[in-house]
C-alpha cells in the first residue's frame, strides 16, 4: 500500500455510555432493562453508540491511506507510549482531547467531532468528513496550530499531575479542606470547599462559574474570567474560604506567573485531593506534610486548527 507517510497516526477514543451500562451490567438487554426502569430513553444510548462506532470505522478507514493508524482507548492512555513522530488524532467531546492533550509531548494534536447535531465543542473543530483534506496538511506541517498553557501540580512526594483545563485541590467529601496558601508573597491558612487552579483554556469553564457566582452574591458586576490559551498565566479562586480565628480569607483568586508559583501546604490528616480537568477519579493524595508547587507546565499542548 502506498501511504501518504510512515508516521503513525494515533486515534483515541473513548467508550460510549452504552459501552459503559454493559460493561456494568454485563449485556446489553440487562443495561436496557436498567434505564427503561428508571423511565430512560435507551434509544437515545443505541443511537448514540450507533453514531460513535461508525465514525470510528469510517475515521480508521480513511486514515490507513495515509500513514499507520494505531487505536488506543483512552483508559489505557496514562501507560501508551508516543513516539517523537506521531500525529495524534482525540474522536469524541472536548473532556478526550483534553485529556489526551496532557499525555503528549508537543504532538500535534486533532478534535474531530464524531456528532455534531449532538455534541458542541470549542476543541472539536473538525468534522469526521473533514479529515481527508485536513490531515494531508497536518503531516506536511502546513496545518495552523494554537499552543495551549497546561498547569502541572508537582509534590514534595516526587507525584506529579498536569492539566489542560484545571486543577482542583481540596478533600473528597463535603467537610473543609484545610491548607496553608502562599502566593505572591504572602502566605495564610485557610478552611475552604478547596480551590481551583484554571488555566486559559479551562477559563471559559469551572473557574468562570465560580467567578460569576461569587460576584452576584456579594452584588458585584461579573468580571471578565477568560484569558488567552498562551497567556503564560494560570489563575486560581478559592471555593467558600472561612474566616476564623485561625484562618483568613484575603488570598481568595489571583494570578499564577512563571516567576511566581502557588504553593499549598496540606493540614488534612485524610481524604486531601488534588486532581485534574475533573477526573475525581485520577487524584494525587494530598495529605498533612505534603506540599505541592502549582505552576505553568513546560510543555505545551499543540492543537491543530
Amino acid at each position: 500500500m502506498n501511504r501518504l507517510t510512515e508516521r503513525k497516526i494515533v486515534l483515541v477514543t473513548r467508550e460510549t455510555r452504552l459501552g459503559d451500562l454493559k460493561a456494568r451490567f454485563a449485556t446489553k438487554l440487562q443495561a436496557k432493562f436498567r434505564v427503561q426502569s428508571l423511565g430512560g430513553d435507551f434509544g437515545d444510548y443505541e443511537r448514540e453508540d450507533a453514531a460513535y462506532h461508525e465514525a470510528v470505522a469510517v475515521v480508521q478507514q480513511s486514515m490507513s491511506a495515509m500513514g499507520r493508524v494505531q487505536p488506543v482507548d483512552r483508559r489505557f492512555l496514562p501507560n501508551f507510549v508516543f513516539g517523537p513522530e506521531d500525529v495524534v488524532i482525540a474522536l469524541g467531546q472536548d473532556g478526550l482531547v483534553a485529556n489526551t492533550m496532557t499525555y503528549l509531548d508537543g504532538h500535534p494534536l486533532v478534535g474531530v467531532n464524531p456528532d455534531p447535531s449532538r455534541w458542541d465543542g470549542k476543541l472539536l473543530p473538525f468534522k469526521v468528513e473533514e479529515l481527508g483534506k485536513i490531515m494531508p496538511e497536518v503531516l506536511s506541517g502546513r496545518r495552523p496550530t494554537r499552543p495551549v498553557d497546561m498547569a502541572e501540580a508537582v509534590l514534595n512526594t516526587g507525584m506529579r499531575l498536569r492539566a489542560v483545563n484545571d486543577i482542583f485541590v481540596g478533600i473528597a467529601g463535603h467537610s473543609s479542606a484545610r491548607y496553608c496558601i502562599t502566593a505572591g508573597g504572602r502566605s495564610e491558612n485557610h478552611s475552604s470547599s478547596g480551590l481551583i487552579v484554571s488555566t486559559g483554556l479551562g477559563s471559559t469553564g469551572w473557574y468562570r462559574s465560580l467567578m460569576t457566582g461569587a460576584s452576584v452574591i456579594a452584588g458585584r458586576s461579573v468580571p471578565e474570567t477568560d484569558f488567552a490559551w498562551d497567556s503564560g498565566e494560570l489563575r486560581y479562586t478559592v471555593r467558600e474560604p472561612f474566616p476564623s480565628r485561625t484562618t483568613g480569607a484575603s488570598l481568595v483568586t489571583g494570578r499564577i506567573t512563571a516567576g511566581e508559583p502557588l504553593v499549598l501546604e496540606s493540614h488534612m490528616g485524610e481524604r486531601g485531593v488534588i486532581f485534574s480537568d475533573g477526573i475525581e477519579s485520577d487524584f494525587l493524595e494530598f495529605n498533612s506534610g505534603t506540599k505541592a508547587v502549582i505552576a505553568l507546565a513546560e510543555k505545551k499542548g499543540v492543537l491543530v486548527v
